[in-house]
């Protein structure tokens, strides 16, 4: 099970992570409270194994912006979390995660995107994911998904990860606000998480 652990903004958050077993670290490059500058995510990004993969998350940027902070920070992989079109994502020399919003219009774009995974996420709020809310899974089962490109997010948490995991059986699942207290990273909730959706 490959577990991103996103909004990542401190470097004991990121060495918690890694240290447990953390496939993707996730900084956030939109508008949020969890807001990361390169400059910020570059120093974090040093320290971050290889092996572990840097996910930058983007909201309807421009190709030139996501490509300039991806050189900068040492992307692998770009998570497109707004309204961009397949042609955009094919237009970016990086590993693709293309976020989708359990909705039915959205679940008609999937299959056809150019991406190496997708991130089915709770019904878009304006801040665009990150809102810890879930959605009825179920709906996951109907729609016959490559599930070796399903990353499960939305609501998740050390208590109900390993529920969502066998319902949906996806390859992997997103966390950000599911690991935090009072809106902070949570260092033994990163650690809980991450052992619990290893399982």
């Amino acid at each position: 099970m490959l577990v991103k652990t996103c909004g990542i903004m401190t470097k004991e958050a990121a060495d918690t992570a890694v240290q447990t077993g953390a496939d993707f670290i996730g900084f956030v490059f939109a508008p949020s409270k969890r807001y990361m500058t390169a400059d910020q995510a570059a120093e974090i990004a040093k320290t971050i194994p290889q092996s572990v993969k840097k996910v930058g998350v983007f909201v309807n940027e421009t190709a030139e912006s996501i490509t300039s902070i991806a050189e900068k920070v040492g992307l692998d992989y770009i998570q497109l979390h707004g309204d961009e079109p397949a042609d955009f994502a094919e237009q970016l020399p990086y590993s693709i995660i293309k976020a989708f919003p359990a909705t039915p219009d959205s679940f008609a774009q999937i299959k056809d995107y150019p991406c190496d995974y997708y991130l089915i996420d709770s019904p878009f709020g304006s801040n665009r994911g990150g809102n810890g809310t879930m959605f009825d899974w179920a709906i996951l089962k109907e729609l016959n998904l490559d599930t070796n490109k399903l990353i499960l997010a939305g609501g998740l948490t050390p208590e109900n990860v390993q529920q969502a995991i066998s319902l949906t059986e996806p390859i992997g699942v997103d966390v950000s606000s599911g690991i935090e207290t009072n809106g902070s990273k949570d260092l033994s909730k990163i650690k809980n998480f991450i052992v619990k959706a290893k399982g």
